[in-house]
């Protein structure tokens, strides 16, 4: 019998220690007591007890936090209005048009975005004197301009694998068409909302470039002070708060995964129970 090789399972190994090798020693290191981030000096939580003291950083998070949960929610709103339109609406007047102005922030440099927007803001203030000056409103309607290109994606193609049959025999049993999205369509697209929130929800609270384009002085985000943090150079408060937001982000997807799948266990006890009933009868 010959013997499987050994090669792919090294390649995965090499590839999972590239990876997360890095974020544990960042971790480890997060609870040194040395003020030197690669001397080892001894356990200590100091470093967490300095974040915590730390009112710039904790206001920047807070910002951010702000700005990744306004935005996420309006670009899955949005994200997932263009995706029904391209995807149930067939072909209409301007639709190559729609989906390049949908896809372009994908494939568009940030800097250009950043800029772009910059522009398109300063522009708008002179006109009709809106917005004044750049702040928390100007990150969240950038943020949520390119967040609704990836819930797009990601809805659309949920989208596409959906068995229209279902919500056709809804409206077939009297179900109006607004009652069988909510009823039957939009349970099933739940895991790809799920996913476009968490994704632009992650894309917001990491963006660094747009956001130094079109923040103002009194609305820095999270990641422009660390960054102005790090080029002072990097201290363990710094891996302490990187910590902090590994954690909060493994929590959010386990309990995102968790719903999902309780969720997709509900709907297939629905099913056995109405293939058992059809049976029966």
């Amino acid at each position: 019998m010959k013997r499987a090789s050994r090669f792919p399972y090294v390649m995965l190994a090499i590839g999972f220690a590239f990876l997360y090798v890095p974020i544990l020693l960042l971790m480890i290191f997060s609870f040194n007591e040395s003020r030197l981030v690669t001397v080892w000096g001894g356990f200590s939580l100091k470093w967490y007890a300095e974040l915590f003291r730390n009112e710039q950083m904790l206001d920047a998070a807070l910002v951010s936090l702000r700005i990744a949960v306004t935005s996420a929610t309006i670009a899955t709103v949005l994200g997932t209005l263009s995706a029904l339109m391209m995807g149930r609406f067939g072909r209409f007047r301007g639709r190559l048009l729609f989906t390049g102005m949908i896809t372009a922030p994908l494939v568009m440099p940030e800097v250009i975005t950043g800029l772009s927007l910059l522009l398109m803001f300063v522009s708008l203030e002179g006109l009709i004197g809106w917005p004044q000056g750049r702040g928390v409103d100007t990150i969240t309607i950038a943020h949520t301009t390119f967040c609704m290109a990836y819930v797009n994606i990601v809805v659309q193609s949920r989208l596409v694998g959906l068995d229209r049959s279902v919500e056709e025999a809804a409206m077939d049993l009297g179900a109006r068409p607004l009652k069988a999205f909510l009823v039957i369509t939009l349970p099933m697209l739940a895991p790809a909302l799920v996913s476009g929130w968490l994704l632009s929800f992650t894309l917001s609270l990491d963006d660094l470039v747009i956001a130094s384009f079109v923040a103002g002085p009194a609305s820095s985000t999270l990641p422009m002070v660390v960054f102005s943090s790090v080029r002072m150079g990097v201290t363990p408060e710094i891996n302490a708060l990187a910590t902090l937001l590994v954690l909060v982000a493994t929590v959010t997807i386990l309990i995102a995964a968790a719903v999902l799948w309780r969720q997709e266990r509900e709907r297939d006890r629905a099913v056995a129970r109405a293939v058992d009933a059809e049976r029966r009868a």
